[in-house]
């Protein structure tokens, strides 16, 4: 983050609205989305909220800036995932590990930054519209999501018939227990926290081929979630 709870921070005359943002974002990691406030980050920046209103209508507009921040970190987290897992000659076995990839990185973020995350679903309407409205950008974590169970489609593990609405349901497995993890399972010891990490990918593994996971394919999953702290 730019900021580190300083008051006053100088910015580069002219980027005072980039300022904002990046105090914006800090307060959202300290706090959640509840604590983006006008106010705020202007108090962060060293500026008065007049000076802050010409940059951003409102709150709103402030937290929707925030928004994007945390959803940028969030997809950087599922790439830095997907670009660290070894490659593979076997492409359902790849397929497999890229779908765990993602979910290790998806609830490793919620994990490490529960403010930030929770700022991320804090928006009105609808979370994602479909793939091709041009709404996000093709690389954010929905597109990664859709483009992983098309390759899972491709190489023959997820069928045409079961890949209808299949991300709606890989989604509510990864994000409930992110959102688990942040709540009532907050205080699991970690090694529990993490084999229900793994068996969950597993589950959800399972239900998206129908006639479920080899032995050797269930072991790779095991290996490519047991990583997740």
């Amino acid at each position: 983050m730019v900021f580190s709870g300083s008051p006053k921070r100088a910015y580069h005359h002219g980027d005072l609205r980039n300022a904002l943002i990046a105090a914006a974002a800090e307060l959202a990691a300290q706090g959640g989305p509840g604590s983006v406030t006008i106010r705020a980050a202007a108090r962060l920046v060293g500026v008065t909220p007049t000076a802050a209103y010409r940059h951003f209508a409102g709150q709103e507009e402030l937290l929707g800036a925030a928004k994007d921040a945390a959803l940028h970190e969030l997809t950087e987290a599922m790439h830095k995932e997907l670009a660290s897992r070894p490659q593979s000659e076997d492409p359902v076995r790849y397929a497999l590990g890229s779908l765990a990839a993602l979910g290790r990185g998806y609830i490793a973020f919620a994990q490490a930054q529960p403010g930030m995350f929770r700022t991320v679903f804090a928006w009105e309407g609808p979370l994602a519209g479909e793939p091709d409205t041009g709404r996000r950008e093709t690389s954010d974590p929905f597109r990664l999501l859709l483009d992983s169970l098309d390759e899972l489609v491709a190489v023959g593990y997820l069928s045409l018939e079961r890949r209808p609405l299949a991300e709606v349901a890989a989604w509510a497995m990864v994000h409930g227990l992110s959102v688990l993890l942040d709540g009532p399972l907050r205080d699991l010891p970690a090694a529990i926290r993490e084999e229900a990490i793994v068996k969950a990918m597993l589950i959800l593994a399972h239900g998206l081929s129908g006639s479920g996971l080899t032995p050797a394919q269930e072991a790779l999953l095991i290996d490519e979630m047991k990583t997740v702290v």
